[in-house]
């Protein structure tokens, strides 16, 4: 896990406390398992309004603090499983009931379930180690490339052709 990436973590753990997200949980999946991430952080709140007030401070907080972007986030507007997609990590916001019903924990049983502390005491660039098992590998070179950061906003095409062809214009109107 790189720095980048456990500061996006804490980041998004901070929101969901600050929120007052009950029932934090954070899995760290298996490599052998086909998961198509490395970390779960799993919470719950109490309505639909804050659930979308969780998702709303995890997204916040994340790019406030790292520049980090959601890739993708599911769910927003039914409140009931909110789903926020950072490719390294994947946050899941559930109502109780909808917790209790596709139950993660159970479903990703090979996951190892990371105590808070320890995830929080972690060093940048260390593996967390499962129980019996070497460090999980490195990232995939395709894993890398989505989880580089957006590029910055460049002036569109139609914006560069209008400013130039200002300048074309002026140009003509002066004298010679």
């Amino acid at each position: 896990m790189t720095k980048e990436q456990k500061q996006q973590m804490l980041a998004a753990i901070e929101a969901c406390e600050s929120k007052k997200a009950e029932n934090i949980v954070i899995l760290q999946m298996d490599k052998d398992s086909g998961a198509f991430t490395d970390f779960f952080l799993i919470c719950s709140g109490a309505n639909p309004r804050q659930i979308q007030t969780i998702a709303d401070e995890v997204e916040l907080q994340v790019k406030r603090q790292t520049g980090g972007y959601a890739h993708q986030v599911e769910g927003y507007r039914e409140a009931e499983w909110v789903l926020i997609d950072y490719v390294d990590f994947i946050v899941h916001v559930f109502s109780e009931e909808r917790r209790s019903f596709y139950s993660l924990e159970r479903l990703w049983k090979s996951a190892h379930v990371v105590p808070l502390a320890d995830f929080r005491a972690l060093k940048p660039g260390k593996a967390l180690a499962l129980a019996g098992e070497a460090a999980p590998a490195r990232r995939t070179a395709a894993k890398a490339a989505k989880g580089a950061k957006r590029p910055a906003k460049a002036l569109s095409s139609k914006a560069t052709s209008k400013a130039s062809s200002k300048r074309a214009v002026k140009k003509k109107k002066t004298p010679r």
